[in-house]
């Protein structure tokens, strides 16, 4: 199944919002970070429902562009937003339809793995980012993350399970300077007792601390030289 088919059907079954409060744990910490300010553009790769961007008005963005392969997810991403700053488009990653220096931040919470060719995806967010830009990488699919590797058995889409070594090279392959890499925990999803366990796909609940708190989402943050 295409990005296209397999997110329209999500977005179709309201699953958009679903993702929206779960990626919410991690993306709100994500973008406190980013050094955003009144009056600058952000490109949100992979937006879902919009929420980040929704979110980034109240800084005062100038302009927010929220692109999504599957036309139903940026159809709902229009009518949840009331801003005229943003705006929301359907295309991939690897064919960014923007101009050079577009934009002075871009930002993907949980999607930049589903780029049919990530390393192209990569230099087109460095061609489209403003000297000094950044690009904001969240992702929780990745080789260190040994709780999602079976993530990619329950849908149609490859995805791509780099390591922290590999995002970090294919940064800068890119063009990019790695600015930081770290693990944001997620401390909001609740974790059972012990006595509770096995649960919610955990054997221990060892396992589900380092889940959401230790591994949590890995971030890597590029700056455009």
């Amino acid at each position: 199944m295409s990005v296209r088919a397999e997110f329209d059907e999500w977005a179709a079954s309201g699953k958009d919002r679903d993702m929206e409060e779960r990626h919410w744990h991690t993306a709100k910490d994500v973008l406190a970070r980013m050094p955003v300010e009144a009056g600058d553009s952000v490109l949100d790769l992979g937006t879902g429902s919009g929420y980040a961007l929704r979110a980034l008005t109240e800084r005062g963005i100038g302009r927010g562009v929220g692109l999504d392969g599957a036309p139903e997810m940026a159809h709902n991403a229009r009518a949840y937003a009331d801003s005229d700053a943003l705006s929301f488009l359907v295309g991939d990653f690897e064919h960014l339809p923007f101009a050079a220096d577009s934009f002075e931040h871009a930002f993907s919470m949980e999607a930049f793995y589903y780029a049919a060719d990530p390393h192209a995806a990569l230099r087109e967010l460095r061609r489209v980012l403003k000297p000094g830009g950044t690009f904001f990488c969240a992702v929780n699919y990745y080789e260190e993350n040994v709780h999602s590797h079976g993530w990619q058995d329950g849908i149609d889409v490859p995805m791509t399970r780099w390591s922290r070594a590999e995002y970090r090279e294919a940064f800068r392959d890119a063009g990019f300077h790695v600015a930081t890499q770290d693990n944001v925990p997620d401390r909001e999803t609740d974790i059972p007792a012990a006595e509770a366990f096995p649960t919610e796909g955990f054997d221990t609940r060892e396992a589900m601390v380092e889940r959401y708190r230790t591994l949590g989402t890995l971030l890597t943050v590029g700056v455009a030289p």
